[in-house]
């Protein structure tokens, strides 16, 4: 097997992205839980995500964790054409993912062509009515190249084009029920002047699911931790780590079809009725595993050539195998295939749609009343039913929202499906949960202020017609979570207000956070109308806060009550002194340093020196904080604004404190990463420090020690 020796993606392929040629455009799916890179040439994923984590997620979830779940992706079409047989990839088995013009890579996008974003929300830069999610990417591509445009360059072994024109949208929500999976909508036209004959569509992946941040291997090392399976009855394949980070990661990472409409027709195994009536081979869904670029693999060979590519569209592994369930499930290199058809035939000019999802969840193994299995099978003991239990609720809400209207899932709009009335079937409908708060968050010492709006309040369902606002959820983060790279997920409801005289929620109403007047703050629009505070929090410790609304359901729609974004509400607070600005005579408090003496490794430190961190307090707004050896010497300096500080000079926030813009500080605080001017680790010892006030240059000393 060829050893996977990630190389810079960046640097092969950076010849074709130049003004004037091809250019190669980028944009990242980021509205929910889950961020994922997508591509004009066709790719899906970031390849060189392990070694340049600043240059955006692959697929990540959840958002600013590091765990990782895809190294590449593209689709696959093959067809017989005149007799011959055809495959057009966007990407393959490739040591270093998508390199311009290298074999496999068989999609192009023309030039000028780059990435539209839009958005169903109207307060976004990229609304439009025509937008379907809370962001839509779209993308155009073909494969009729043989040359990337713009340039000289040949694609290898491109020799039988079939002329495909494919259009890709992605849709992405951020309600909490729907921000962790994206779907694929490929609209695939036949631009040729010749019909393809028993065409099959597939979604070729390379789902590697590991945690970038504690992950230390590299080459092929890194590749061969994940096991997977299949889910026959939500058409979806999947994997997650083995032997990697488990602890670290605890995640699955799938693809799942959702149908081909084609001819009128729905073309899905559960509308097979619909096929046989007229005629038409069964619907039919395949899922393949197979070793990276291991064509001799006994048991899971690798593709050789188009004519293998097109056998693996067409034929799948029978996982009605326990063993090769159980083969799957062990670690190994190995990509996936998830394919569809066939499809008779898609005359010239003739348009279909592919539709998938690509989805993420929590893998349950190992949690209260999810123990894990006890066979002696790595993968397996990992991969129970109960472990599965997230990844098919996330799984069937993605197959919800494709459908829509159409709810029995046979491609018609039958009697009672017809939510607005217009005579159509419409799909990527999801119910919508009241409004998400704007929040603002003030921390001081031990101390947090939360204050939000009440649009919620006026919020109305699409799909029942209703103002169902029914209250307020508050969560908080634990004490000592700070190396928990999910605080989102894991933070617990610590409060929650809802309406009174109903039969949902606490029925406990508002009165208890209701301000008399609404709240306005500087530069701020925005009227408060509640607040609630928590004390006895422990400073420089990261809480995370998170404040939803949600909605009573609808129980005759059997739509359950919904609750708003998790994301798009949760904020990293730490709590600290307020600034402390120096003025003659009146100096009440001085700046110091905790923890004193800091020992390594503090509590919350991470795993490597450069995850270590202590704090200076009660400092002005604006300051410089010089750090010296007891001889003098400089040893670091830094520079401190209360209204930008962000804790991104230390590298603990990068790997564990989430997304920089959602960090909230006192202001009268700053960490620093126990590291010299060059990054080099301190001895132990005593120190001294300054902090000048750079308003009033005044200055004030302390002095700390480090132990090792």
């Amino acid at each position: 097997m060829e050893n996977r020796i990630r190389i810079l993606w960046i640097l092969i392929a950076l010849p074709v992205w130049v003004s004037g040629q091809a250019s190669f455009d980028k944009k990242i799916v980021d509205i929910g839980n889950i961020g994922l890179t997508v591509t004009n040439v066709g790719t899906l994923g970031y390849p060189d995500v392990r070694n340049d984590p600043d240059g955006g997620p692959s697929m990540e979830y959840p958002l600013n964790s590091g765990i990782e779940h895809l190294f590449e992706a593209g689709i696959w079409i093959g067809a017989q054409v005149d007799g011959q047989t055809a495959v057009s990839t966007a990407s393959v088995d490739a040591p270093t993912g998508y390199s311009t013009g290298a074999a496999g890579f068989e999609f192009t996008a023309a030039v000028g062509n780059t990435i539209q974003e839009r958005s169903s929300f109207t307060a976004s830069d990229f609304f439009s009515f025509n937008a379907i999610s809370h962001q839509d990417l779209l993308v155009d591509f073909s494969d009729k190249n043989a040359i990337i445009p713009g340039t000289n360059i040949e694609i290898t072994d491109h020799n039988i084009p079939l002329n495909a024109d494919v259009h890709l949208e992605t849709y992405a929500w951020n309600f909490s029920f729907a921000d962790y999976f994206v779907i694929l909508n490929y609209t695939i036209t036949n631009n040729s002047t010749t019909a393809w004959d028993s065409v099959y569509l597939g979604l070729w992946t390379d789902l590697v699911v590991r945690n970038i941040n504690v992950a230390t291997d590299a080459g092929a090392a890194f590749f061969s931790k994940s096991g997977g399976g299949y889910i026959d009855s939500m058409t979806a394949l999947y994997a997650f780590d083995v032997l990697g980070e488990p602890d670290f990661t605890s995640s699955y990472g799938a693809s799942q079809f959702l149908g081909i409409e084609w001819r009128g027709l729905f073309f899905h195994p559960s509308n097979k009725d619909t096929f046989v009536k007229s005629g038409l081979p069964v619907p039919k869904v395949n899922a393949n595993f197979w070793r990276f670029r291991d064509s001799q693999d006994p048991d899971f060979p690798a593709p050789e050539n188009e004519l293998g590519r097109y056998e693996k569209l067409k034929t799948g592994l029978d996982f009605n195998n326990q063993g090769i369930s159980d083969d799957v499930r062990e670690p190994n290199n190995r990509v996936q295939l998830m394919s569809a058809g066939p499809l008779v035939e898609v005359a010239a000019g003739e348009t279909v749609n592919f539709v998938l999802a690509l989805v993420c969840a929590k893998q349950l193994s190992g949690t209260s009343g999810c123990p894990k299995g006890t066979s002696g099978n790595p993968g397996a003991d990992l991969d129970t039913d109960c472990a599965r239990e997230e990844l098919n609720n996330n799984l069937g809400w993605a197959r919800r929202t494709f459908n829509g209207e159409d709810l029995n899932g046979n491609g018609l709009l039958d009697e009672g499906e017809d939510l607005d009335d217009d005579g159509e079937l419409d799909r990527y409908i999801l119910p919508e949960p009241p409004a998400t708060p704007k929040i603002k968050i003030i921390p001081s010492s031990g101390k947090v202020e939360i204050y939000w709006d009440n649009l919620a309040e006026a919020s109305i369902d699409p799909i029942s017609k209703k103002q169902d606002f029914e209250g307020y959820r508050l969560y908080r983060s634990q004490i000592g979570e700070d190396l928990n790279l999910d605080l989102i997920n894991s933070a617990d409801i610590i409060a929650q207000w809802d309406k009174q005289g109903n039969a949902v929620g606490f029925n406990n109403g508002f009165d208890q956070i209701r301000l008399s007047n609404p709240a306005f703050f500087s530069g701020d629009t925005v009227a408060y109308y509640y607040k609630y505070e928590l004390d006895a929090l422990l400073n420089g410790w990261q809480y995370v806060f998170i404040i939803t609304s949600f909605d009573e359901g609808d129980q005759e729609l059997r739509i359950e009550s919904l609750e708003s974004s998790f994301v798009e509400n949760a904020y990293g607070v730490y709590t600290g002194t307020v600034p402390h600005n120096f003025e003659d005579g009146k100096d009440t408090v001085t700046v110091g340093v905790y923890p004193n003496p800091y020992r390594v490794n503090a509590t919350w430190d991470g795993t490597t020196a450069r995850t270590r961190k202590l704090y200076f307090y009660n400092l002005p707004e604006l300051c410089d904080i010089t750090i010296y050896t007891l001889s003098g010497d400089v040893v670091a300096l830094l520079n401190h604004d209360a209204s930008t500080y962000d804790g991104t000079d230390t590298q603990w926030f990068d790997n564990f404190g989430g997304d920089a813009s959602k960090r909230i500080f006192s202001g009268g605080e700053h960490a620093w990463d126990i590291l010299s001017e060059t990054g080099q680790d301190i001895t132990q010892g005593l120190y001294i420090f300054t902090v000048k006030d750079i308003n009033s240059n005044k200055v004030q000393q302390g002095k700390f020690a480090v132990i090792k």
